[in-house]
């Protein structure tokens, strides 16, 4: 009998052969290959699908093979399609939920929603024949849309038409970010990026997230890379390339703001920052960055001319493709990564693109890539003009907030005129990694910027914009650093002009064929040290 099984067995095998049809299962008993995944993610506080980053990975190796329901956007640096579904860090973002056949074994599983929710790691085991249903719920550990807050990347670099809208707010509500800027950026020859609108026609907003347009032009090795947010238009006078007051001047006149990238700190951005800050050409600079460091706070620039008694907003941005903090070259946890540092903007009322503006016109800002700040000056919020008269008592209140596991405090300090005035750290007394809190009552002797930064672990950090103590109608410069800041000026002012009379071979350079009118420039802002200088004696 069993010969004769063994017979049947050969022919019946030979004949769906033969005529094409699929084997019976019951005849080759055959172990299924794959185990299947099916993942939903919630929110637990709204218990809705929620949008979120993914990383499966196998022994240390991320898993090479995408769900369907991953969300695919084209991107890449220069504007080349070097990415779409993965990101640098091969992880991808879901709109809740995915399922994915795998082969059998153990994973891990990576979900993470932005620094205010609390990221998970689950290792799991897939058996061959056998779907895993997993439900998750991300929660969160702080809620700054709540007290106001709402939190913006000002530099992302993603070209997007109405057709990418959707997807791309996807990408935003999976890291959090409820303000993402797609920055159009610009070189001497030509724009990369393109938008295809400007102002309230380029805003895209579901529920309290939303796109916009802005751009990073002009961009040049001499002068360092400009910003401009919130304007009606895009910007650029190709034929004037280096003159970057003009641009300014138009986004405030089309009702944006400008400024400069990368903390002044590469591409001789300390040179244009002089040039138009101390010309008031200015209203932003990005303070927290990983694009010149792995430590992505980087102040001598701000406090330069903070310190001369120029209010600048601090804002924040990945640079995504670009920036990563290692400069996207290491682990994937250090990969360029979407709103891997971002600034919070006060917002009076439901979150609208114009009262995001007006708060950012306001200076309600702090930046943060983890700590959380509540800070306040006579119950005056960053970014305030407080007129006071001397002898009045200002009242300072400064609150860190973070998470022990994800966000471990370290120190707190209140800063003015770029000093530590008052510094808590988590071995004081009644402070902890979660909870920093410090409180000052100072007398206004004269005019001061007052801040508060804020620290976690070695790569987190945070910042607010100052409020501005004037006293008896005076300014808040600092009497007692502004000369040595006024001769790092003309310091900076003499290198731009040295530049200038040399010819580069190397086409990037172009600064010598404007030098006519940057020469006036230097000349203007010469004389604006030369009042500041009579000021101070």
């Amino acid at each position: 009998m069993h010969q004769a099984s063994q017979t049947l067995t050969v022919v019946l095998f030979q004949f769906f052969l033969i005529i094409g049809l699929a084997l019976p299962v019951p005849l080759l008993a055959q172990q299924p290959a794959s185990g299947r995944l099916e993942v939903q993610v919630t929110d637990a506080t709204t218990n809705q699908l929620t949008p979120v980053r993914v990383r499966l990975s196998r022994n240390g190796w991320a898993v090479k093979k995408l769900p369907k329901a991953a969300v695919g956007v084209m991107y890449g640096v220069w504007d080349h399609a070097d990415g779409y579904d993965y990101q640098p860090d091969s992880s991808y973002y879901v709109a809740g939920q995915f399922s994915l056949d795998l082969p059998p074994g153990t994973y891990q599983l990576s979900l993470a929603k932005g620094p205010e929710y609390l990221e998970q790691k689950h290792q799991l085991q897939i058996e061959a024949g056998q779907v895993q249903q997993q439900n998750y719920q991300l929660k969160r550990w702080i809620n700054m849309p709540e007290k106001g807050w709402y939190s913006a990347d000002d530099h992302i670099h993603i070209r997007r038409s109405p057709r990418e809208d959707s997807l791309l707010l996807t990408w935003t509500q999976a890291e959090d970010v409820h303000v993402g800027v797609m920055l159009r950026m610009g070189d001497f020859w030509e724009a990369y990026y393109p938008q295809y609108a400007w102002g309230e026609k380029g805003v895209y907003q579901k529920n309290d997230y939303l796109l916009t347009s802005g751009q990073e032009d002009p961009r040049t090795p001499e002068l360092g890379h400009a910003l401009g947010i919130g304007a009606s238009d895009k910007v650029r006078f190709g034929k004037e390339y280096y003159y970057y007051d003009k641009v300014f001047d138009k986004l405030r006149e089309l009702g944006g703001l400008g400024g400069y990238a990368h903390q002044a700190e590469t591409f001789h951005g300390y040179r244009g920052l002089t040039l138009d800050g101390l010309r008031g050409k200015v209203d932003v600079l990005e303070l927290l960055q990983f694009c010149a460091s792995d430590k992505p706070l980087i102040t001598n620039h701000y406090y330069h001319l903070l310190d001369l008694g120029i209010p600048v907003t601090a804002v924040a941005g990945s640079d995504f493709p670009w920036c990563g903090n290692d400069h996207a070259t290491g682990p994937p946890e250090r990969s360029a990564r979407l709103g891997n540092v971002r600034f919070y903007t006060y917002v009076d009322g439901p979150l609208t693109y114009n009262s995001w503006k007006a708060g950012l016109a306001a200076g309600h800002t702090f930046v943060s890539n983890g700590p959380m700040l509540s800070f306040e000056v006579n119950g005056q919020l960053p970014g305030s003009k407080l007129p006071v008269s001397k002898g009045t008592t200002l009242h300072i209140t400064a609150h860190a907030y973070g998470n022990a596991a994800q966000v471990p405090l370290q120190s707190l300090e209140i800063v003015g005129h770029g000093k530590v005035l008052g510094r808590v750290s988590i071995s004081d007394a009644g402070q902890s990694t979660e909870h920093l809190s410090l409180t000052l009552d100072i007398p206004a002797e004269q005019g001061i910027w007052l801040a508060a930064r804020a620290y976690g672990n070695p790569t987190q950090a945070a910042h607010t914009t100052p409020v501005y103590v004037q006293v008896d109608g005076k300014n808040f410069h600092n009497p007692a650093t502004a000369p040595q800041y006024l001769k790092l000026s003309e310091g900076y002012l003499k290198e731009l002009k040295k530049d200038l009379k040399n010819r580069q071979a190397d086409p990037q350079y172009r600064a010598w064929q404007y030098r006519a009118g940057l020469e006036r420039r230097i000349a203007e802002t010469q004389q604006v040290i030369k009042g500041m200088k009579k000021q101070l004696r």
